[in-house]
């Protein structure tokens, strides 16, 4: 039987993920996943593709998300309380204009000292609505492109055989639900319809993986050329590009814990 061995979310996107061992699954994936998001002084986001420290900056949500601290080694943690009836601006992520609030002149300072360019900090507004395409269109906050991210075990396990100078840990890949009990490596590729906790999950897409996966989570800098180069010996995908995980829509909110079983309720042959 396949359970849920890890649950992540990242509240600010592109910054370190929180572990939990139970959560609400929203409309928009986990709680608090990608609600808030770093930009520059443009309000174009910032991405560990060309701000690799974003990794290490370690995110917490309080008081029901009213509150969120950050903190990274070297300096003093900031308290954000969180502003969800600001002014609107107009904010770019992968040149699509959407809405952020922004959370104001303390947060922006402190990121623009740890970063060292200048930063701010934007929440998704409520009356957010972005709806990603797929094979089951995914709604989502400040996430690259699907609501939840699912990686099998049994995949990285199968990418660490290949990689010669050794294996890679599952943080690389910043997934939202980590599955055991797959035998099968990518088998998440081929579930259309799943269960976990109460909650119902539809296949949206396959995971198109870009340079973030080059980035060690643990130090926030380049750590060379893989997974990239060998996922391209094996795992190119008709899109193109190269895929690892898939991404989720979320048929039915619900709550989903750590040990929850895995029901697939529909398979469709692999993509790849």
């Amino acid at each position: 039987m396949a359970r849920v061995v890890g649950l992540v979310t990242y509240p600010v996107k592109g910054c370190a993920g929180v572990p939990l061992t139970e959560a609400d699954l929203t409309e928009g994936g986990l709680v608090d996943d990608r609600t808030f998001m770093v930009v520059d002084d443009g309000y174009v986001f910032r991405t560990q593709r060309r701000d690799p420290t974003l990794a290490v900056i370690r995110p917490r949500v309080e008081d029901g998300g009213e509150i969120l601290v950050l903190d990274v080694a070297g300096h003093d943690p900031v308290t954000v309380e969180v502003d969800t009836d600001g002014p609107r601006r107009d904010v770019q992520l992968f040149n699509n204009q959407y809405r952020g609030i922004d959370q104001g002149e303390p947060v922006a300072q402190w990121l623009t000292a740890v970063l060292g360019v200048p930063s701010r900090l934007v929440r998704v507004p409520s009356e957010h609505h972005r709806v990603m395409p797929g094979h089951v269109p995914a709604r989502c906050g400040y996430a690259d492109s699907g609501a939840t991210l699912v990686i099998s075990v049994s995949s990285l396990e199968e990418l660490n055989t290949r990689i010669p100078a050794g294996g890679l840990p599952m943080d690389r890949f910043r997934p939202n639900v980590i599955v055991d009990g797959w035998p099968e490596a990518h088998t998440e590729d081929r579930a259309r319809t799943m269960t976990i906790g109460n909650a119902e999950l539809g296949y949206q897409k396959l995971a198109i993986r870009c340079a973030v996966t080059r980035v060690d989570q643990s130090a926030g800098v380049v750590a060379g050329p893989e997974p990239i180069r060998t996922l391209a010996s094996y795992r190119r995908a008709a899109e193109g590009g190269v895929a690892f995980g898939a991404k989720f829509s979320v048929l039915r909110t619900g709550k989903l814990a750590v040990g929850d079983d895995v029901t697939v309720t529909e398979w469709a042959a692999s993509e790849l």
